[in-house]
């Protein structure tokens, strides 16, 4: 992945994935190198595979709802980062496109890049923080 500073306020960055690069794990590691904590992004491109997930209301946890493994369009990834127990979190959506024409979506588990993702993200100044919240069970943003 390369990167670069293309705005000072808000604080704005371009990042251009590369073939083989999973995009949460990146982005993670980005986002603690640059001690990001008020983050929004939004991406496109292209895939060679995902793991889509959902959130089940019943058991409280993101379950797989598909995993696809096939040369696919990054139609839309957007999402955000806020610090979890001081942590920067990645919280992401996504919908994919098959050669059929036909799309899939949800709560973004895993994804590879073939050949590339553009992804541009921008950082507020302000700290956001994530609590897990007791009733519904996943951790939330607290305002």
């Amino acid at each position: 992945m390369r990167y670069k500073l293309i705005g000072e306020q808000p604080k704005t960055f371009v990042l251009i994935f590369d073939v083989g690069d999973e995009i949460t794990g990146v982005l993670r590691n980005f986002a603690v190198e640059q001690h990001l904590s008020a983050s929004s992004f939004k991406a496109l491109g292209a895939l060679s595979s995902v793991k889509l997930g959902w959130f089940n209301w019943t058991t409280k946890k993101y379950e797989i709802a598909a995993e696809l493994h096939e040369q696919l369009e990054l139609l839309s990834l957007i999402g955000d980062i806020a610090l979890q127990d001081g942590k920067p979190q990645v919280h992401a959506h996504i919908v994919v496109g098959k050669s059929d024409g036909t799309a899939h979506g949800g709560h973004l588990l895993q994804a590879t890049v073939r050949p590339t993702c553009e992804l541009i993200l921008t950082e507020s100044p302000a700290e956001l923080q994530k609590q897990v919240d007791s009733e519904i069970g996943i951790a939330l943003i607290k305002v």
